[in-house]
């Protein structure tokens, strides 16, 4: 039998959702958790890989066991075994052929900034102190609806198998007079991705790059072309669909 767990996590002292040799990881801590309270070994797969410092408000991973689980009880007892960081919402029953990961059609992530010191929004918000120019970035932004190979935007040495991604939506919103997120939403994401994204968009805004620039950047396919990467505090997972 086949189970979802959606879930939510602050990511700052993890190395990532996947599990590593050397450090603390989501995955590590939600397998240990289900081991515990179900009593064998359990693995679980996530709808995608976060990396170190990354955050979500909603993360979906799937399990699978030989036996009926009550989800209720399941999902009270893992938020009382897990860490503060880790927050459980539901466990439910799905059939067998769905995929935590690959049945997942899309994915949005949300980059955070803001423009003037304050020291409540530092954890998950990259302060920027430089002025940037937003409609330039938006215009940029829609941009990446009209490309699918962001090989310019993956990071150096991956393991990929393709570097095309279906952008479906790419925007910044302004949240108060010094604060913003940008939105974007795809099929897939590459490794490091947003945070290139957003890093060369930045660049944009700071009169760095024109569109047409921009442009070249994505065509050109070379992540050694592209902004830099943000840092990853100020980035959530917001939503994964099925």
């Amino acid at each position: 039998m086949r189970y979802f767990i959606t879930f939510s996590y602050d990511g700052t002292r993890y190395h990532g959702w996947q599990i590593q040799p050397n450090g603390i990881s989501v995955q590590g801590e939600l397998q240990r958790a289900l081991s515990t309270l179900l009593r064998e070994e359990i693995s679980v797969t996530g709808a995608g890989r976060t990396d170190a410092g990354v955050h979500a408000r909603m993360m979906v991973a799937h399990f699978d066991i030989g036996r009926e689980v009550d989800t209720r009880q399941l999902a009270y007892k893992l938020n009382r075994l897990l860490p503060q960081d880790i927050a459980v919402q539901k466990v439910e029953q799905v059939s067998a052929d769905l995929h935590a990961r690959f049945s997942a059609t899309l994915r949005t992530y949300h980059y955070y900034i803001h423009t003037r010191k304050n020291p409540f929004l530092r954890a998950y918000s990259c302060e920027l102190r430089y002025p940037l120019d937003f409609k330039m970035m938006n215009e940029a932004a829609k941009v990446l609806m009209e490309y699918e190979d962001f090989g310019a935007f993956c990071k150096s040495h991956s393991d990929v198998r393709t570097t095309l991604c279906r952008v479906t939506a790419a925007e910044w919103y302004q949240i108060s007079e010094d604060s913003w997120y940008f939105e974007i939403s795809a099929n897939r994401f590459l490794r490091n991705m947003v945070r290139a994204v957003v890093g060369t968009l930045i660049d944009v805004g700071r009169g760095r790059l024109t569109i047409e620039e921009f442009r070249r950047v994505i065509e050109g396919k070379r992540r050694t072309e592209a902004g830099d990467s943000m840092p990853g505090n100020a980035l959530f997972l917001e939503k994964v669909a099925y």
